[in-house]
């Protein structure tokens, strides 16, 4: 995937020097390794900060809602689904942004590499053929890449960009003959009881951060409801129905909507699997809608829209 950086910094910087663009959305490398940032450049020479490699993970859609500049962004799978979501939903103007598609073969869990380690302090990571080399103070191991994946890479059938104006290198091969919604199955079938015991101990670390709010490309309200005083939808402490009633709230604010992007997981600091709450909404939009979010600029998603033969099993 770092083969194609000197390209993206070459495009970028043209557009920029062109006057394509006024702005361009991209990724640049953190103060410590595995954790690239979002970059926002307006001058072409700011253009050779620019990388791409398997740690950019955060969606940079996030960064489109509320400009008015002709936007220059970089966008795999993920990214390209979300900016297909703010068209669709009038937050950005398709001739306002120039997508600069890069195909993805997926992006690395940071933490299974720090915990494949064992926790060391890692001064750097380096990939190559599929290995993945990781150097600590003391040692230098070699991981395979295809065990560091994130989970929603692992499942991911869109690592190409489904909307484009100029990509970067050719294609990746989509995945096929995956079992997407396995982990939705398994939550499926333990018992109601069970099920609220696992979705309770599951956000029980939470510390209401909203740094998964923050980074969802679909959280683009100017006042979360979560902010809100009057009224007051729910408290702003620890306790556990309040902090429950975020995550689901939240959750179903995305049904139909949702790419499986990931960045909410990602940035969780206590690692909390937040996919599993719009994982079955997911799941529920493709069988009852066959809709996957992110696909069709000329289609509403499922909920913002009715069709006389819309599936109507869950009117009671």
């Amino acid at each position: 995937m770092e083969r194609y950086t000197e390209e993206i910094r070459k495009r970028a910087g043209n557009l920029l020097k062109e006057g394509k663009v006024d702005l361009f959305i991209g990724y640049a490398g953190g103060s410590v390794p595995m954790m690239n940032r979002p970059i926002l450049i307006r001058r072409p020479e700011e253009a050779d900060l620019l990388r791409w490699d398997s740690f950019c993970g955060l969606n940079l859609a996030n960064y489109l809602t509320g400009r008015k500049e002709r936007i220059g962004v970089i966008a795999n799978g993920c990214n390209s689904r979300n900016i297909v979501n703010h068209i669709v939903e009038n937050q950005v103007k398709r001739e306002q942004v120039y997508i600069l598609g890069v195909p993805c073969t997926g992006m690395i869990d940071r933490r299974l590499v720090s915990s494949a380690v064992g926790g060391k302090d890692i001064l750097s990571v380096r990939e190559e053929n599929g290995t993945v080399t990781v150097e600590t103070a003391g040692s230098k191991e070699q991981l395979n890449r295809g065990d560091l994946l994130q989970q929603n890479c692992r499942v991911c059938t869109h690592r190409n960009p489904v909307l484009h104006d100029e990509m970067i290198g050719d294609p990746v091969e989509e995945q096929k003959d995956l079992e997407p919604y396995a982990d939705v199955s398994e939550i499926e079938a333990m018992a109601p009881g069970e099920r609220w015991e696992h979705f309770s101990r599951l956000v029980s670390g939470c510390i209401r951060c909203y740094a998964c709010r923050n980074a969802c490309p679909l959280c683009y309200c100017p006042t979360c409801f979560v902010d809100d005083s009057r009224p007051q939808w729910v408290g702003k402490g620890s306790d556990p129905v309040d902090t429950m009633t975020f995550h689901l709230m939240r959750a179903y604010h995305c049904a139909g909507r949702c790419t499986d992007c990931g960045a909410c997981e990602r940035v969780c600091p206590v690692g909390i699997p937040l996919r599993q709450f719009t994982r079955r909404l997911n799941r529920d939009a493709w069988k009852l809608f066959s809709w996957e979010a992110g696909l069709k600029l000329d289609e509403r998603p499922p909920l913002d829209a009715y069709r006389p033969d819309d599936c109507n099993d869950f009117f009671r």
